[in-house]
C-alpha cells in the first residue's frame, strides 16, 4: 500500500500529523513532546501571548498549573508545499472556560490556524503559528445567570474574538487588538506573508 501513496501525500500526511500533534500534546499537558513540533526559531502568536515556542510552552505550563483551560478542537486542513517550506490553515474552535464578572462561563472561538512551516532534520516542525479569528461567542455554564458585561471593553476588541478577548483580559492576560479575522487587512496581510514564505523570502515572517 505503501506503494499506491505519492511523496506528495506523504509530506501532507506528516504535516496533518504535526499539526494533530500540536493540540493533543498541548492540551494533555504532555510538554515534552509538545517540544517536538516546534522549529528552534518557532514562534506562536496569539491574543494572549505572542514570543517563541519555547516560551509559549512555559506560559502554557505555569497556566495549566494554576487551573487555565484553553482547549483546542480541529478540522480540515489544507496545505501549501513548496520545497522544504509550507503552509497549512486548519479549522479550529478555541475553547476556555474561566470567571468572567463572577460568572463561570465558556467562550468557544471558531477560525483557522494559519501556519508556516519548515523541514528541520529531515521533519516537518512549526516556524510560526498565527491563529485567524472568525467568530465566538459566550455562554454561561449554568443558564441560570449570565454575566453583566462591560460594553465598553467588549467592543475594544475585535468581532473576530471579543469575548475569548474578554475573559482573558479579566483573568489578568494583556490581549492583542489587531489579530487577523476573517476579513481585513490583517488576514490579506496574513496572506502575502504566506505566499512569500513559499517564494523562498528570509523576510516572511517579519
Amino acid at each position: 500500500m505503501t506503494n499506491l501513496i505519492s511523496p506528495d501525500m506523504t509530506e501532507r500526511l506528516a504535516i496533518r500529523e504535526l499539526l494533530e500533534n500540536w493540540v493533543l500534546w498541548r492540551d494533555a499537558a504532555d510538554w515534552d513532546r509538545f517540544r517536538e513540533v516546534w522549529h528552534p526559531e518557532g514562534q506562536m502568536m496569539a491574543t494572549w501571548f505572542q514570543g517563541t515556542g519555547e516560551e509559549f510552552i512555559q506560559v502554557s505550563r505555569e497556566g495549566f498549573d494554576r487551573g487555565v483551560r484553553i482547549l483546542h478542537f480541529l478540522g480540515g486542513t489544507t496545505v501549501e508545499i513548496g520545497g522544504s517550506r509550507a503552509v497549512a490553515q486548519t479549522k479550529m474552535t478555541i475553547s476556555q472556560r474561566g470567571e468572567v464578572e463572577g460568572v463561570v462561563c465558556d467562550v468557544v472561538c471558531t477560525g483557522r490556524f494559519y501556519d508556516f512551516l519548515a523541514k528541520h532534520d529531515g521533519r516537518w516542525t512549526i516556524v510560526l503559528r498565527q491563529p485567524i479569528y472568525e467568530k465566538d461567542r459566550l455562554d454561561p455554564v449554568s443558564m441560570s445567570t449570565g454575566p453583566d458585561l462591560d460594553p465598553e471593553l467588549l467592543a475594544a476588541f475585535p468581532e473576530g474574538y471579543r469575548h475569548l478577548a474578554y475573559l482573558q483580559s479579566r483573568i489578568g492576560y494583556p490581549v492583542k487588538p489587531d489579530m487577523p479575522g476573517l476579513t481585513g487587512p490583517e488576514v490579506e496581510a496574513l496572506y502575502a506573508r504566506g505566499a512569500a514564505w513559499l517564494d523562498g523570502s528570509a523576510s516572511a515572517l517579519l
